[in-house]
């Protein structure tokens, strides 16, 4: 009995040892799966992303038009219009037809000689048939003005007295003011650089203008625009709404940032180190004096502002929700990009009386996609979670409800930042041009004048001619 005893408590011994060890390998494979689900889940999560960042173009993302390259899709416009599907101009838009004048520089006559059966017309008999009129330049030359400078002694009392010149006539061969103008006009807006412009004054008018002329006529202008850029800024914060964006620009081999606070009529642009939270609280910054409405992109740092009302381009919302469209595997998205275009389209009396159904349908149409998109995952860290693009917008935009439909319940907030992005859109331009500016003033410089073009275009002035005042020591602004 004792063996056979033995026997058996060997053998459940051993039993247990087995359930044991499976147990043990079950409980380490469970893990390893466990692992091996969530190493699965986020190389799905990056490859949906990688693939998200292929398939992304200025149609469904925030590139640039330029980044898509030669092989661009067919360009539609990001927002529906009213024009029914037909182009060029439309009712009550004004053309730029050339017209005829009524007094012309130069009129030479036309007439006919002699009759086919040989009579000889004479002047006077001549009736004005039609009239023709050819628009063309002429030739162009520097106007060269001297001014001579006489002197004479008194015979009264023997002091010698000399004639004054005109202030800024200061040397015996000097460019004039419009000059400067023209020279600052080329280099800022319409972003020669300073070779470029040397070429264009000797093949115009034979005279290749020094660098150091074109650099200096920028300095001076920009001390002389002092003045006019802070009544700009002062009508900027004194306005209801105003757009606010910003952009990198590469200043002295660093990246520094080009920031705008623009309205309809005003625009003020400024360069700084930070893109975030420093340079909008800095000295230079004016959104945070403004008391109204203030449109942007979502950036995180405008919200830190507190005495405004902040509304959010919807224009970069349809985008992100063009991209996940793109992917095939977000249907939310697609209805929720159908849903903010027909309130879009809505005449604002009716987004008024419709104000719940609007919101109701919004948390909705969130809700789906909080419900579809996945949960944020744990990648390790100190309590950092990884959010797949579709997540981290559904999340924005149940956060952001009254910012987003900021242009729906309030007339004066428009629907996009256009404003904003077309006051920045040049700087990129100048900098593809010249790939950076040399050195911070001279980035400065440019924002600055770039500024007040951008305002004198907005009140429909004569941009060379605002700038030629300017040098004078007054303009359309300060006057």
């Amino acid at each position: 009995m004792t063996k056979k005893v033995l026997v058996k408590d060997l053998t459940i011994q051993i039993l247990i040892n087995k359930v044991e060890e499976l147990t043990l390998r079950v409980e380490k494979s469970e893990k390893e799966n466990k692992i091996l689900r969530h190493e699965n889940v986020l190389l799905k999560e990056e490859i949906a992303e990688l693939r998200a960042r292929i398939d992304s173009n200025s149609q469904n993302s925030n590139k640039p038009p330029s980044s898509d390259g030669y092989k661009k899709k067919t360009v539609k416009p990001a927002l529906p219009n009213n024009k029914g599907g037909r182009q060029g101009g439309q009712n009550g838009h004004r053309g730029n037809t050339l017209q005829q004048v009524q007094v012309p520089d130069k009129i030479i006559t036309c007439c006919p000689d002699v009759c086919i059966c040989g009579h000889e017309f004479k002047k006077e008999k001549l009736t004005l048939a039609e009239k023709r009129q050819v628009f063309d330049l002429p030739q162009p030359k520097l106007d060269i003005t001297e001014y001579q400078i006489f002197k004479a002694s008194c015979p009264c009392c023997g002091q010698e007295q000399k004639g004054v010149a005109p202030e800024g006539v200061n040397a015996p061969a000097q460019y004039g003011n419009n000059v400067k103008a023209f020279a600052v006009l080329l280099n800022v807006h319409y972003k020669l650089p300073y070779k470029k412009i040397q070429l264009l004054f000797s093949d115009l008018f034979g005279y290749p203008i020094n660098e150091s002329t074109i650099s200096s006529a920028g300095e001076r202008c920009y001390d002389k625009l002092e003045e006019s850029e802070n009544i700009i800024k002062s009508k900027i914060i004194g306005n209801n709404v105003v757009h606010a964006d910003e952009t990198g620009l590469r200043t002295a081999g660093k990246l520094n940032w080009l920031h705008t606070a623009t309205t309809l009529l005003h625009t003020y642009l400024f360069i700084h180190e930070k893109r975030g939270a420093g340079a909008i609280q800095s000295n230079k910054s004016i959104v945070k004096d403004c008391i109204g409405w203030l449109v942007h992109d979502c950036w995180g740092s405008y919200f830190n502002l507190e005495n405004i009302k902040h509304a959010i381009c919807g224009a970069h919302i349809l985008r992100e929700l063009q991209g996940l469209t793109d992917n095939g595997e977000t249907k939310w998205a697609k209805v929720f990009k159908s849903f903010l275009l027909s309130v879009y389209m809505l005449p604002f009396e009716d987004r008024v009386k419709r104000r719940f159904h609007i919101e109701s349908r919004y948390d909705r149409i969130c809700g789906f996609g909080e419900k579809a998109e996945p949960p944020p995952i744990k990648t390790g860290g100190k309590g950092r979670y990884k959010r797949t693009m579709g997540r981290n917008l559904v999340e924005r935009l149940i956060r952001e409800k009254d910012t987003i439909l900021a242009f729906a319940f309030n007339k004066e907030v428009p629907f996009t930042n256009n404003l904003a992005e077309r006051d920045i859109r040049p700087a990129k331009v100048k900098q593809k041009i010249s790939n950076c500016f040399r050195t911070f003033r001279g980035a400065e410089i440019y924002a600055r004048i770039e500024g007040f073009i951008s305002t004198a275009r907005k009140n429909d002035r004569c941009v060379f001619t605002e700038l030629s005042n300017t040098f004078k020591g007054y303009n359309f602004i300060t006057e």
